[in-house]
């Protein structure tokens, strides 16, 4: 059997389930042998032959026919591409006559033995062919945009008949595949074949009666598989498909992108090399948005990566083929150069402090600007290239407020939502960015805009209102998830549909929640016991209250404040000299982010101080740890500390205080949650006791609530806090998510409440 097939707009295009369907049926059935009948030059082939996606064709047939060799070697097909030579007259003195005539302009395209020009809507098509006749040419047009002069009687079809001869196959074996006029002769020669969905129509007018023709309906690759699935030979091939794909059943859905600025991959070094493996750990964000694709959904994760050895060109690849059977990767190769500058410097100096309403801190550079539209405007391109028709997308972070902007313009189709990682700050904090305008206008044409918290959507909607006028079209009730007037965060109502110059955007309020079967693995684990045992056994016999805290080293995450009210509460409270003990983990920021040098040294200099003053041969006061730990190290240090301290200046969440319950819930036991009253986690757990961290006098006092609470009343509040934690899980939060995207472009009925 073989399969000759156009490549744009066929065996190229389509849905990229399909595209994957069919490319798993070839690599699995090696009878089939594939061709590629393609206008493009043979260069730009080239790149799909190392795309591990794709499979590899026997043969190429490129330049409109004019060019024929072996795919694997990439020889010519001889004696048939002499032939062909023979009949291609001076390249250079019929490029300069067809240059000469008026509508026609030259395609800086790789070509061989043709001459490929763009034609406009008022070409003269009689000097066209005045040319065409004195050099024994055909002309071939497609797309009412592209003409092509090429040897007489040379042309797809032609040379496909050729090959066919020549490898001495029968015609009823032959299955040819197209969707532009130039794929006419294809259909010619008399093989029977399929122009897929959404054709050219002057293709579809001229094989209309043609008996071996057949029009699809399902585009691209979907129009291929449409043919086999009702014409033999090939209809025996998509019988056995069943056994080439995991056992799974997944509903038809829409594509759904995923835009981070992370890759699903891990690395290993293999030979001295860094490669891509599939992620093994189920911790983290990566591995729960991954969990959406487990079932078949079609999916396209595009994120940036390093560039390596100095490739700027990187296939796309499976993420995990027996697990996501239908998820492509798609990366952005960029410098460090790039990476730094767009992360490092500009997000995290112009953004970072303005999100978190410490704007002393913010720094704005107008060039650093244009290079970020630059990053975003790549992202925007790989999308609008890659996905499904009326794929859903769902982009990630502020890194990449400005992608909405570009991507709405070329692609309409899309289904866009936004999900804010961050807190977002309130209109007299956020407008002192100089590009509020663009960034709020970017984010406004989003189908659905989400948020942690409450509040954040409601400073969202008082930023938006100083920009232009909306119409507040929904607005529900929050009280029954979130905690209203007993917080800073508090609200009591939230919007949730807007409109703007007649079109809807619909908000949320969907808190990121943690993966408790995870952490109940690794409780489960026999190392894990023991080590949980031993070390409880030894605190035990120290008579030690031990405290927890966990951060990233960020001025955001008040280190510093928190440090100093310990050695202030150690101060005012002799007695508890020697029997607590502060555990404090700072993450060291990315490398390079020298803006985190200052907090650094004041945080070493503070709890130098405090040691050195209180500390005794048996007893340290702080226990500081200034280096990320393995999880399951962390999920030991919350299971042997009775209390979380956990007291940022400002967080947009802060899944720690959510890990630190799910932990203690998990154990049966009774761990207490202090919690900064400006974590977005506050307004969900009301059961945590509130701190001011800009008070000092309240954080010694939740403190001290802490150390004295009745064991039967922590036990309680650990209890109902893990009842929540449990069932506003990660897994909870992606589902939600896609589903309040896939109701978005409706209009607004009644919600369900939280």
């Amino acid at each position: 059997m073989l399969l000759a097939t156009d490549l744009d707009g066929t065996f190229l295009g389509g849905k990229m389930e399909d595209r994957l369907r069919l490319y798993r049926l070839i690599k699995a059935n090696p009878e089939i042998q594939l061709v590629f009948v393609t206008g493009r030059g043979l260069e730009s082939v080239l790149p799909l032959l190392s795309d591990p996606l794709i499979p590899a064709p026997d043969y190429i047939i490129a330049d409109v026919g004019a060019t024929l060799v072996n795919g694997h070697t990439l020889e010519a097909i001889e004696p048939l591409q002499s032939e062909i030579e023979e009949k291609w007259p001076k390249t250079y003195a019929i490029r300069s006559e067809l240059e000469e005539i008026p509508e026609l302009s030259y395609q800086r395209v790789p070509q061989q033995r043709r001459s490929s020009f763009y034609y406009g809507p008022n070409l003269d098509r009689t000097l066209v062919q005045l040319v065409a006749d004195k050099y024994n040419c055909d002309i071939i047009t497609s797309a009412d945009r592209y003409l092509d002069l090429l040897p007489k009687g040379v042309n797809k079809g032609s040379t496909l008949k050729k090959l066919i001869e020549f490898l001495n196959i029968s015609d009823d074996r032959v299955m040819v595949a197209g969707d532009t006029l130039n794929d006419l002769a294809l259909f010619e020669v008399g093989f029977g074949g399929v122009a897929v969905g959404k054709s050219e129509p002057d293709l579809l007018n001229a094989i209309a009666k043609v008996k071996t023709a057949y029009q699809a309906d399902v585009s691209g690759a979907g129009g291929i598989l449409e043919y086999m699935a009702s014409h033999t030979p090939f209809q025996r091939l998509l019988a056995n498909e069943k056994t080439l794909l995991p056992k799974i059943k997944q509903k038809n859905t829409e594509q759904l992108v995923m835009v981070y600025h992370r890759l699903p991959f891990e690395k290993e070094a293999v030979g001295g090399k860094s490669i891509r493996v599939a992620p093994k750990s189920p911790n983290g964000i990566i591995p729960s948005l991954l969990g959406l694709f487990e079932k078949g959904r079609s999916g396209l994760w595009i994120g940036e990566e390093v560039l390596q050895d100095g490739n700027n060109q990187v296939p796309n690849q499976l993420v995990d083929e027996s697990k996501y059977p239908n998820l492509v990767a798609a990366t952005i190769p960029l410098s460090k150069e790039d990476i730094d500058k767009f992360y490092r410097v500009f997000s995290k100096e112009a953004f970072w402090p303005t999100i978190f309403s410490f704007v002393d801190k913010a720094k704005f550079n107008h060039e650093d600007w244009d290079h970020y539209l630059k990053i975003n405007k790549l992202f925007a391109d790989r999308i609008a290239r890659e996905a499904d028709e009326g794929a859903l997308v769902w982009i990630h972070e502020y890194n990449l407020w400005m992608v909405p902007s570009f991507l709405k313009m070329m692609r309409p189709d899309l289904k866009i939502g936004f999900f804010h990682h961050t807190a977002f700050p309130a209109a007299d904090i956020f407008n002192i960015i100089p590009w509020r305008k663009e960034i709020i206008g970017s984010l406004l044409l989003c189908d659905f805009i989400s948020f942690h918290i409450p509040r954040y959507v409601e400073n969202f909607v008082d930023v938006v209102r100083s920009h232009t006028p909306i119409k507040v079209v929904d607005k529900i009730d929050v009280a029954n998830r979130f905690l209203t007037y007993s917080c800073a965060l508090g609200v009591d109502r939230m919007t949730k549909v807007i409109e703007i110059d007649g079109r809807e955007v619909r908000l949320g309020a969907q808190p990121v929640g943690v993966n408790c079967d995870h952490i109940k693995q690794i409780l489960a684990q026999e190392s894990v016991k023991e080590r949980i045992n031993s070390l409880k056994n030894a605190k035990s016999s120290a008579g030690v209250t031990r405290i927890i805290s966990i951060e990233r080293l960020d001025y955001v995450k008040g280190p510093l404040e928190k440090i100093q009210a310990f050695g202030e509460f150690l101060e005012e409270y002799p007695e508890f000299r020697g029997k607590i003990e502060l555990v404090n983990v700072c993450t060291p920021p990315s490398q390079g982010m020298t803006i985190y040098d200052e907090i650094r040294d004041q945080v070493n200099q503070a709890v130098g101080e405090i040691n050195g003053k209180y500390a005794t041969m048996n007893w340290n006061p702080i226990q500081y740890f200034y280096r990320a730990l393995p999880f399951e190290e962390v999920v030991e240090q919350y299971a042997l500390s009775d209390i979380a301290w956990i007291t940022p200046l400002r967080d947009g969440l802060n899944l720690v205080a959510k890990e630190y319950i799910a932990t203690h819930g998990l154990l049966e036991t009774a761990g207490v949650l202090i919690l900064s009253e400006f974590a977005g986690a506050s307004v969900e757990l009301p059961y945590a006791i509130l701190t001011n961290p800009y008070d000092r006098k309240s954080m010694k006092e939740s403190l001290l609530k802490a150390l004295v609470m009745e064991p039967g009343e922590a036990q309680v509040r650990g209890r109902r806090l893990y009842e929540y934690i449990e069932h506003y899980d990660i897994h909870y939060w992606g589902k939600d998510f896609v589903k309040e995207l896939e109701k978005s472009g409706k209009k607004a009925a009644e919600e369900s409440p939280y």
